[in-house]
């Protein structure tokens, strides 16, 4: 089987490598950028840092800042006329995956008519202006793929956005921008990492190049990840949790991701929770159903974790995942929908909705044990509590 492999054409990882953003801009022939990032990370001392290194750069009129959690189409509006102000030959992401996802938006979106659900999967968006996209975050891992989720203002629906477009043309990946990062940020960003890789390795679209990928980003995260919460300022933790970040999207960017993130997008649409938090919310209950359709491939990732002995049996090492998910996922404080806050009245009367966008994303045909609409309300129910 042939497997289609896309990457950033330069991918620079370590300490201080957002300092390159004036050789990246000159290696590509770019020299007109819009920057692309939310309040917040428009007020660090460090995003002045980063600006500063971009040629005739106006920070009156060459920022768009207003960039949204779990971004819409009506944000992606607001970037399109910031966009259109200048003649831009490029876009530079700053920040977390919010920031990425709707500066891919608006990268693939300009000479594109409305409205923006007609390029949801399966539509493909593989022309648009370049991004450079510099992570704040360790998680999203959308540095390094060619997916965006974009949330339709009208309709509520999260859709899935894919195409060669939003693949940045170069990614920045510095650790140090990390260092800042509350508790319940990075565990749900590191917990997203951990759905990507795993994910990616039990996908059908699963290959030989994204394996091993996703095997060491795993590991990463179970071994750092409790350390990067208990001590921010950890830098072997930081900077271990960026790297596994950027390879967790390098693996679901080239195999896919699977059921978790495929019911994920809904719970983030309609209550609007962060999306690593819905996947964490949903990672324990969703592997362990999903399991027995691929039990040799999470025994070894369970293996590989430290979960289970080398020497275990495969049902054995399955049982060690759930349990060590469940217990990670404890440790680091992940809620339950119900201790959210959500409303269970409300859950109930969505799930079905829900089902149907989880179904309609794609996401839940990779998965190895496929589900129907009913089995999928049924997991939502069973997650709530």
């Amino acid at each position: 089987m042939i497997s289609q492999l896309n990457l950033p054409r330069i991918l620079r990882v370590g300490g201080g490598a957002s300092q390159e953003l004036r050789a990246t801009l000159a290696q590509l022939g770019l020299s007109k950028p819009l920057i692309v990032t939310d309040p917040f990370i428009r007020s660090r001392a460090f995003f002045d840092a980063i600006v500063g290194a971009v040629p005739d750069f106006d920070s009156a009129t060459d920022i768009f800042a207003d960039c949204v959690p779990d971004p819409t189409t009506d944000s992606v509006r607001a970037g399109l006329s910031a966009l259109t102000a200048k003649d831009y030959d490029c876009l530079i992401a700053i920040g977390g995956g919010s920031s990425m996802d709707t500066a891919k938006a608006m990268a693939a979106m300009q000479g594109r008519s409305e409205p923006m659900r007609q390029y949801k999967v399966p539509f493909a968006l593989d022309s648009g202006l370049p991004i450079i996209a510099i992570p704040t975050t360790a998680g999203t891992g959308s540095e390094a793929t060619k997916f965006a989720v974009i949330t339709d203002t009208e309709t509520q629906e999260k859709m899935l956005w894919i195409g060669l477009a939003l693949m940045p043309i170069a990614a920045l990946v510095d650790y140090e921008l990390t260092m800042e990062m509350p508790y319940r940020l990075t565990a749900d960003t590191g917990l997203d990492t951990l759905c990507h890789a795993l994910e990616a390795f039990v996908s059908r679209k699963a290959n030989a190049f994204t394996d091993p990928i996703a095997l060491d980003a795993m590991r990463s995260v179970v071994t750092f990840l409790p350390n990067a919460c208990a001590d921010p300022s950890n830098r072997e933790a930081r900077e271990a949790m960026m790297l596994a970040a950027t390879q967790g999207g390098v693996a679901f960017a080239n195999a896919s991701v699977t059921l978790i993130h495929g019911m994920s997008r809904p719970i983030g649409a309609h209550y609007h929770v962060p999306h690593g938090l819905s996947n964490a919310m949903l990672l324990p209950e969703i592997t362990a159903w999903s399991v027995p359709g691929a039990q040799v491939r999470y025994a070894i990732a369970s293996r590989h974790m430290g979960f289970a002995a080398q020497d275990s049996d495969d049902s054995t090492a399955c049982d060690a995942l759930i349990s060590g998910l469940r217990r990670l996922c404890s440790d680091l404080s992940v809620p339950t929908p119900a201790s959210y806050g959500i409303d269970p009245d409300s859950w109930r009367a969505n799930v079905t909705l829900m089902a149907e966008q989880a179904l309609a994303s794609g996401s839940p045909n990779n998965n190895p044990r496929v589900p129907s609409a009913a089995e999928i309300v049924d997991l939502y129910r069973r997650v709530f509590e």
